[in-house]
């Protein structure tokens, strides 16, 4: 079937401002395969189902929307306090020389780049391979057009428990950086492995991370947004669990003029688990998207899907989140919640979520609320000599707390709640 002439007009535009990168036979085999799938898509549109709330304009145009970079203050860097090793990418460029050994994580770390111009790499039974599955039932243009056009990323395979976390870190230096980056993850069975992103990585990024999670392995996965107010992003999480296995994946998000996260997780093994969380918090000019579809498989899975907006002056929150309960996929626990805080009257909280069953003994739930802070709780605080903005910010932490609590390591889990109490201290000052 033929796209509609808007749609491959605004395809042909977008790949004529970009170049293939350089790939050996396998990898540019996945490029050709992800291109295909572009071209039968087109990329998205206003009229698209699942981007009716969100305008890709900015995120699909041939030129790209200056944003300027962050300026450094006082706060310290994401996880800076966590023993981890850094991987360092600048607008999109691995900074070899602001990075850490890899071999320091105790796992197999090599880059995109390198490992796509070798004839025979672990990551060929990988690449594209869950981003292509992850186009049904919904098409996500985005993703296959990064995997056609990533430039770099990390390829990181682990066989036992990980010594360290691994902290992928995204620098942004230059107002109009367009930067496409590909990473792989697999945890063999039986390991267990950590990853932490940070940073706004460039003024439009589109990244793609496929993680394949194997019989009894554990991977947990904590990101933070932030810093660069005027960036605009769009992410993909697309993974896929085995027999016994632990998928929990966490992003905390404060500021950005547009973000888009999608997160795409399959259970394909008995008794397996999937937690997808996130906390965001918005101020003006923000517009933030979570879409996620959770496939259960196999017997015996339980997923959770919980996610809590603070939106002021006008910021406008989205989620759009389905289970799908296939049949067979019996004794199935799945669970989604998704509210939003509104500050203001301005600001604005549009939630899709879904459920479609085929089995017939499972659990399922969703829920989806909107409203203010709760009079009753300020005034009792403020009653007991509390002020008012610290009132305020108690009640918001607790409104997130739900969130927060997704995150196993308690370490990371405060870092993460102290930056939260530093944004809500300037904003809410």
């Amino acid at each position: 079937m033929a796209l509609p002439q808007a749609k491959e007009d605004a395809l042909a535009a977008r790949l004529e401002s970009l170049t293939k990168p350089a790939s050996g036979g396998w990898l540019s085999l996945a490029r050709g395969q992800a291109e295909a799938r572009l071209h039968e898509m087109g990329l998205p549109g206003r009229r698209d189902e699942y981007w009716r709330w969100t305008n890709p304009t900015t995120l699909i145009s041939p030129e790209v929307t200056p944003a300027a970079p962050y300026k450094p203050t006082d706060e310290a860097p994401a996880f800076d306090a966590i023993d981890r090793v850094k991987l360092v990418f600048v607008d999109g460029v691995f900074d070899a020389a602001a990075s850490d050994d890899p071999a320091m994580a105790g796992v197999e770390i090599s880059r995109l780049a390198e490992a796509g111009q070798t004839d025979v790499h672990w990551a060929r039974e990988m690449y594209g391979l869950l981003e292509a599955q992850g186009q049904s039932p919904v098409k996500r243009p985005l993703a296959a057009l990064n995997s056609a056009y990533a430039t770099d990323g990390v390829l990181i395979r682990v066989t036992g428990k990980a010594e360290k976390p691994v902290h992928l870190v995204y620098y942004h230096e230059s107002e109009t950086s367009d930067a496409i980056l590909h990473h792989c993850v697999r945890v063999e069975e039986g390991a267990e492995f950590t990853l932490l992103e940070s940073g706004p990585a460039a003024a439009r990024f589109n990244k793609v991370l496929e993680v394949e999670v194997a019989d009894r392995a554990s991977f947990h996965h904590i990101r933070t947004q932030g810093r660069d107010h005027e960036r605009r992003a769009a992410t993909h999480i697309f993974a896929r669990l085995g027999t016994e296995s632990r998928f929990k994946t966490f992003t905390v998000t404060a500021n950005g003029v547009m973000t888009r996260n999608e997160v795409v997780v399959e259970l394909t093994g008995d008794d397996a688990l999937a937690h997808v969380a996130g906390a965001a918090m918005g101020d003006g000019d923000f517009h933030h998207d979570d879409t996620v579809f959770v496939t259960h498989d196999a017997e015996r899975c339980e997923s959770r899907q919980v996610f809590k907006k603070v939106l002021r002056n006008g910021a406008e929150g989205i989620f759009q989140g389905k289970i799908l309960v296939q049949p067979g996929a019996q004794k199935t626990d799945g669970y989604q919640i998704s509210q939003s805080l509104l500050l203001d009257d301005d600001s604005q909280f549009l939630a899709k979520p879904e459920l479609e069953i085929y089995a017939d003994d499972v659990s399922c739930s969703h829920g989806s609320t909107s409203g203010a802070i709760d009079d009753t709780a300020l005034f009792y605080l403020r009653s007991r000599g509390v002020p008012e903005r610290e009132a305020q910010s108690l009640l918001v932490l607790a409104f997130l707390a739900e969130a927060l609590d997704e995150i196993e390591d308690e370490a990371i889990s405060e870092d993460i709640r102290g930056r939260l109490e530093g944004w809500l201290s300037r904003r809410m000052a």
